[in-house]
C-alpha cells in the first residue's frame, strides 16, 4: 500500500525515520515519516518470498513390552517428566446429537460390497443427453410429438388475450416484482414459471379435467435399476411435479416401439458412462415415488425445472431425462411390479425447464423395465431445445456509442413458446 501526498514530496527525501527488514521471516516493512508534519507518508508491508513454517511432527508413542508408563493421570494436571495419559473414548449413556460419532461404513447395516452409482440434483453429466440415453436405454427423437403439435396449432385452445397476458407475466417477473435494476435469476425465474402456470389453470372452466391435477414441491424420488454390471440409482428432490388422476395417453404405438429393437446405443468406450455419478457403498435398494399409497393424484404428468445457470443447457436436458426416467420407472414398478419386462401400456410423462428466458421441452415414454442389456425394446424421448420466450427485458436501455442498441422494456417476444407450454399443460385433458 503506497500513500504519497503530492504536497509532501519534499518530506519523502528528508523524513526517513525507520526502515525494518527481516530476512529470516521474509517480512518487509518500510515506514516513512515527516519530521515537520509528524505523519506517516509511506507504509508498505508484505510477505516477500515468505516460507511457511513447517509443522512439528507429532511425537510417536513408543510401546515397550514389559515396561509400564508412568503418567500424570492420577494427579490430574501436567507434570514435567511424566508421560501423557491416553484415556479410552468417552461413551455417553444417552443419545446426544452434539457428541454423536457415526460408525464406519463397514459397520453400517446398509453397507454393501458392490458400489451403487447415484444420480442426484447436483450431478452434471459431461456428455449430457448422449450419456443419459445410455443410462436409461433410450432412443432420441428430435422435436415435439405430432399429438402435442396438433394442440399447438389449434387456436381454439388458446387463452383470451393470450399474448397480452403472457407479456404482462414477463413484465411482472422482470420489472414489477422488484425495484432492482437487474433482478437476480433466482427471483424472477420461479416467479415467471408460477405466473405461466396460473395462466394455464385459467382453462379449467373450459376443460374440467384440469381440476383433477395437483402441483407438488419438495418431494423426494428414489428409483434403482441395473445397467449391465452396474447398479444405478436416481434419487433426491427434482423441482415441481404436476400429478394427475389419469395417465397421459401413449405417444408411440406398438409398431414404433418394436422398431426400436434395431437401434444401437452409443457408448463412450474406454470411458465409463457412470464416470460422473457418485459411487457409494451405503445405500438402500428401493423404488419410491415420494407419495404414500392411496394418493389420489398418482400419475405423473409434467416435471418443471427452474434452471438458474447459463451455459449448461446440455447438462440440464440430461438432468430432465434422468429424473423423468426415474419418475416413470417408479410408477411402472408400482403398477407392474419389480420384474423386468416390456410394459403392456407404456408410462408417459413430460418435462419442462426454463432459465427465465429459454425453455426446454421433453416427452418421455417408458416402454421397458428390462434395462440390463442393450438389446431389445428401447425407451423413447422427444426433445425440443432452446425455445426463447423473449429476447430482452431491460429496465434501462442499452446504449453504446450514443446509440440505443436495446430499448427499455420487453423486446423480441415469441408467442410460439407459450403455445407449446400451454399445449404441454393441456395434454391429456383435451
Amino acid at each position: 500500500m503506497l500513500k504519497i501526498p503530492v504536497h509532501r514530496c519534499k518530506a519523502i527525501t528528508s523524513g526517513l525515520k525507520q526502515l525494518c527488514i527481516s530476512s529470516e521471516s521474509g517480512y518487509f516493512a518500510c515506514e516513512l515519516f515527516s519530521f515537520r508534519y509528524g505523519h506517516r507518508l509511506l507504509s508498505s508491508s508484505a510477505f516477500v518470498c515468505g516460507k511457511a513454517v513447517a509443522r512439528k511432527k507429532p511425537r510417536e508413542n513408543v510401546e515397550i513390552n514389559g515396561l509400564e508408563k508412568i503418567t500424570y493421570a492420577e494427579r490430574m494436571h501436567y507434570v514435567p517428566g511424566l508421560a501423557k495419559p491416553i484415556f479410552p473414548p468417552w461413551e455417553c449413556k444417552h443419545k446426544d446429537p452434539f457428541h454423536h460419532r457415526s460408525p464406519s461404513h463397514e459397520e453400517m447395516p446398509l453397507y454393501k460390497d458392490k458400489p451403487c452409482y447415484v444420480f442426484h440434483q447436483r450431478t452434471n453429466l459431461t456428455e449430457g443427453v448422449k450419456q443419459s440415453l445410455w443410462l436409461t436405454k433410450s432412443k432420441l427423437i428430435k422435436g415435439i410429438p405430432a399429438r402435442i403439435m396438433a394442440l399447438v396449432d389449434d387456436s381454439s385452445h388458446q387463452i383470451e388475450n393470450q399474448d397480452e397476458r403472457v407479456q404482462n407475466a414477463i413484465k411482472h417477473a422482470r420489472f414489477w416484482d422488484t425495484s432492482e435494476r437487474r433482478p437476480p435469476r433466482e427471483r424472477f425465474c420461479p416467479t415467471l414459471l408460477n405466473s405461466l402456470l396460473y395462466l394455464c389453470r385459467l382453462q379449467q372452466g373450459k376443460y374440467p379435467a384440469l381440476g383433477k391435477r395437483l402441483l407438488s414441491q419438495e418431494y423426494s424420488l428414489s428409483a434403482s435399476w441395473h445397467r449391465g454390471e452396474d447398479h444405478i440409482q436416481v434419487r433426491g428432490k427434482n423441482g415441481m411435479l404436476l400429478n394427475s388422476m389419469s395417465p397421459l395417453p401413449v405417444i408411440a404405438e406398438k409398431d414404433e416401439i418394436q422398431n426400436t429393437v434395431d437401434t444401437n446405443l452409443e457408448t463412450f468406450y474406454p470411458i465409463s458412462p457412470t464416470i460422473d455419478l457418485q459411487s457409494i457403498n451405503v445405500y438402500d435398494v428401493k423404488t419410491d415415488t415420494g407419495f404414500r399409497e392411496g394418493y389420489p393424484y398418482q400419475h405423473v404428468h409434467t416435471l418443471f425445472f427452474a434452471h438458474l445457470m447459463d451455459g449448461q443447457h446440455e447438462m440440464l436436458r440430461a438432468k430432465m431425462l434422468m429424473f423423468a426416467f426415474g419418475n416413470a420407472l417408479a410408477r411402472a414398478r408400482a403398477l407392474y411390479g419389480a420384474e423386468p419386462q416390456v410394459l403392456e401400456k407404456p408410462v408417459v410423462l413430460q418435462s419442462v425447464a426454463t432459465n427465465g428466458r429459454l425453455f426446454q421441452f421433453m416427452v418421455f415414454q417408458l416402454n421397458t423395465t428390462d434395462l440390463v442389456s442393450d438389446s431389445g425394446v428401447k425407451n423413447l424421448v422427444w426433445i425440443e431445445e432452446d425455445q426463447p420466450l423473449y429476447e430482452y427485458a431491460k429496465v434501462r436501455p442499452l446504449i453504446k456509442k450514443k446509440v440505443v442498441q436495446v430499448p427499455a422494456g420487453l423486446a423480441g417476444y415469441n408467442p410460439d413458446t407459450f403455445k407449446k407450454f400451454l399445449a404441454f399443460y393441456l395434454h391429456g385433458a383435451v
